[in-house]
């Protein structure tokens, strides 16, 4: 759902680890998120940022899905909060 919120309205929000970010259980969520899917949608958003950023008016959306592969690698143990 963090992913399907940032990626609906992704200008003002920040990502920013949760208070149990060091977790162990949050460790192997990633683990297995990154084999599962998170790698392949880190490299899609890296690869439309380098597209957007092309442009002068594409920047600010290549800055978006810079923050959007961060959160795609890693997503357990992170928040999503407005600026």
């Amino acid at each position: 759902m963090k992913l399907a919120m940032v990626g609906l309205l992704p200008f003002d929000k920040e990502i920013k680890a949760g208070k149990e970010a060091d977790g162990c259980i949050y460790f192997v969520f990633n683990i297995i998120w990154i084999v599962i899917a998170g790698f392949e949608l880190a490299i899609v958003h890296l690869v439309l940022a380098l597209l957007f950023a092309i442009t002068i008016i594409g920047i600010p959306f290549a800055s978006q899905h810079l923050k959007l592969a961060k959160l795609a690698l890693f997503p357990f143990g992170r928040e999503v909060v407005t600026k």
